[in-house]
């Protein structure tokens, strides 16, 4: 049984047709690198998995449970995407850490809302999973003091604290300093597990050719490519992917 299964998922903003018929599986335990130009539906996917946005038709599966269904036209109440939500973890390109919460109360705060333990074991939690992060000596800073790239690791395990049965990565890097780039990149390749499905849109393709199992190529709302690192990096079919990736590599 697939971690996850999207079929054929479309949105539209207005007249513009943004996804144009998505489908893919994931199996527990990969890691999926979604690579392409702006504007080619990457973001907007990540928010339909994450129930940011409503897919106008298509269906999206979690470990055999569907969890919508596009082509039934029904607006799921608040309540539901609520718990929908939770199968997804979302690291944001630009953090969204809460400005009046310290680190630890940034990844304590959903947990402790809706009740998943007891006050002392969502700290406990918490802690560890700073600690994993490389933060246990920030555990009382405020964001404000803290660097974007150990900012984007608090966000990092704020996401793991509600675990996700799929963790979702908005380009985690596109708002930091080259220097700090790397720091978070370890911290991601560090998740990565047998027990855990990750999917990573980025712009980093040595990160994405080293550390995801599969790799999708999007172009203009569609997957144009999807394959292994080797396939797609080493060997790509489409003429749009290889130019996009000569391209990439024009400007480095």
């Amino acid at each position: 049984m697939a971690a996850l299964e999207v079929k054929d998922l479309k949105k539209n903003f207005g007249k513009t047709q943004v996804l144009k018929g998505i489908s893919f599986t994931l199996e527990k335990g990969q890691v999926l690198a979604i690579i392409g130009s702006s504007g080619s539906g990457k973001t907007t996917l990540l928010r339909c998995l994450n129930f940011l946005e409503a897919p106008d038709s298509g269906t999206i599966s979690v470990n055999g449970k569907c969890l919508i269904d596009g082509s039934e036209n029904l607006r799921l109440s608040d309540k539901v995407i609520r718990q929908n939500r939770l199968h997804f973890g979302l690291v944001f390109q630009n953090f969204n850490l809460f400005p009046q919460y310290t680190a630890l109360e940034n990844v304590t705060l959903a947990p402790t809302l809706l009740k998943t333990g007891t006050p002392e074991t969502i700290d406990q939690k918490a802690r560890g999973l700073l600690e994993r992060v490389g933060l246990s000596d920030k555990l009382s800073n405020y964001p404000w003091q803290l660097s974007g790239g150990q900012q984007q690791r608090v966000a990092i395990a704020r996401a793991l604290a509600m675990d996700p049965e799929v963790l979702c990565f908005d380009e985690p890097t596109s708002a930091l300093d080259p220097e700090l780039t790397g720091e978070v990149l370890r911290v991601i390749r560090g998740l990565k597990s047998s027990d855990r499905t990750m999917i990573v849109v980025t712009h980093e393709m040595d990160f994405a050719r080293s550390v995801a199992d599969v790799v999708m190529f999007m172009a203009d709302g569609v997957i144009e490519e999807m394959g292994s690192p080797e396939e797609v990096f080493g060997s790509p079919k489409s003429e749009k992917t290889r130019s996009f990736l000569q391209s990439f590599h024009s400007e480095l």
